[in-house]
């Protein structure tokens, strides 16, 4: 029996399942997407825009709030420091998550177990962790201080040079997520047909050249899934900084490891100037699209395409 066969009642519920179930059934991701995603956009756009503070007056200023932004030196250090950061932890990073991918995606004993090791870092407290590399690299008694010391370096004050201070969060960043893009990396490498490796075998092609002639161009959509959420990681960074200077927004005496991302919420919720945070907030936007568009073209040359 066709459907324009069926009763009137009939009929109606049938193209009722076909044309709106299949949209009910989506539609909480999109009604969630929309209360958690589109109106706080919408809702920091239209702030931005405007000179708000805490007592809730509101006086337009148009872009003025961004015009301010652009001549603020504060912003630019902000900027300064989340992009050296971000280049000093993601590179080194991915490259360690890569070939640790690789090694674990070879028979060994215990393989299962060791696999679910690397996932031990990310699941430790932010907090638990800032303690203990806060003591790595600690001026006077840190290990890292001692250890430099062997081979006549002086101490380092980690937390008041600012190359250093990067150096140190991002060692914190690729410490807590090195093993998470390993899983990720490691999950794409099982999807390539393990025929490819055997007849590159049998060519006489080494692991060295399967690695680089198989393996990462076979990778390749999920390393854009990695590197761009890297990339956006990477360019919020807020969680490491705040702690490595004991839960302070100001990074560092004279802002020397201060993120955008801590920039924004010292503005919004300390100077309680929302609409000057907010138009932070958007300018962080920018430069994550820039920064994801960057790495997005780059990843997708590897492998030849072009």
């Amino acid at each position: 029996m066709s459907i324009d066969t069926l009763p009137t009642g009939r009929l109606w519920r049938s193209r009722l399942d076909v044309k709106v179930m299949p949209y009910t059934l989506v539609s909480p991701y999109f009604i969630l997407f929309a209360a958690f995603g589109l109106f706080p956009l919408a809702f920091t756009l239209y702030y931005s825009l405007y000179d708000y503070d805490l007592a809730g007056t509101t006086k337009w200023t148009g872009l003025g709030n961004y015009a301010k932004l652009l001549a603020d030196e504060d912003f630019w250090n902000a900027v300064v420091n989340t992009v050296g950061m971000f280049l000093l932890a993601t590179i080194p990073q991915l490259l360690l998550a890569l070939f640790l991918a690789n090694a674990l995606n070879k028979r060994f004993r215990l393989r299962l177990a060791i696999r679910m090791s690397v996932l031990l870092p990310l699941v430790t407290s932010v907090v638990a962790v800032a303690v203990v590399f806060t003591q790595l690299f600690a001026r006077d008694w840190g290990l890292v201080n001692w250890i430099l010391s062997w081979f006549g370096v002086d101490a380092i004050n980690w937390r008041a040079e600012r190359v250093p201070s990067w150096l140190a969060i991002a060692t914190m960043v690729d410490w807590r997520w090195t093993g998470y893009n390993a899983i990720i990396f490691l999950a794409g490498m099982q999807t390539i047909p393990r025929d490819l490796y055997e007849a590159a075998a049998i060519d006489g092609a080494s692991r060295r050249r399967q690695f680089w002639q198989i393996t990462l161009p076979m990778l390749r959509p999920t390393m854009i899934f990695v590197v761009l959420n890297s990339t956006i990681g990477g360019l919020t960074l807020f969680s490491e900084p705040t702690t490595f200077y004991n839960g302070n927004v100001d990074g560092g005496s004279q802002g020397q490891f201060q993120t955008v991302a801590m920039f924004v919420v010292k503005q919004g919720f300390r100077e309680f100037d929302y609409g000057y945070a907010a138009a932070a907030a958007w300018l962080l936007f920018l430069l994550i699209l820039i920064g994801a568009l960057i790495n997005f073209l780059f990843v997708r040359r590897i492998g030849g395409t072009k």
